[in-house]
């Protein structure tokens, strides 16, 4: 029997205005991310990808001075999230060094993703980070 090809994917969205704080955008991932019942298999998994979000969308309002487009996108190999803002300047990491308060939210991604990247579109960027959740134990 031939395995079917075609992608299924289940994605959600959310425009989170510059009065709205992180915490709304966290609430409302962990509450989608319930759906995928990662909590009770990869709770520490769910933990890193609200923290993603969080840094994601705080940059969008702080840098971009900007209300946030915040996609959470599912395809069964790889949560895709992705936090679109209306500046067309692409973030920079940067070291901050050990006294600086902020400065650390791309290095806090990096860490916690698979992967990330960012890049330009007609009307400002996108920034996306990838979570690949791990492999479930064969069942018995």
């Amino acid at each position: 029997m031939a395995k079917d090809s075609s992608l299924r994917a289940v994605g959600w969205a959310r425009s989170l205005p510059l009065n709205s704080g992180a915490k709304t955008a966290r609430d409302w991932t962990r509450a989608h991310l319930e759906t995928l019942a990662w909590s009770r298999t990869s709770p520490d998994l769910v933990d890193s990808v609200v923290l993603a979000v969080s840094e994601l969308v705080t940059n969008a309002h702080v840098h971009a001075h900007s209300a946030a487009q915040l996609i959470l996108t599912w395809d069964e190999e790889c949560l895709h999230v992705t936090v679109h803002d209306s500046s067309p300047r692409l973030p920079e990491p940067r070291d901050p060094g050990t006294s600086a308060p902020g400065g650390r939210g791309l290095l806090l991604v990096g860490a916690l993703a698979d992967d990330w990247l960012a890049y330009h579109c007609p009307r400002g960027k996108k920034v996306t980070a990838c979570f690949q959740p791990p492999p479930q134990p064969a069942p018995r």
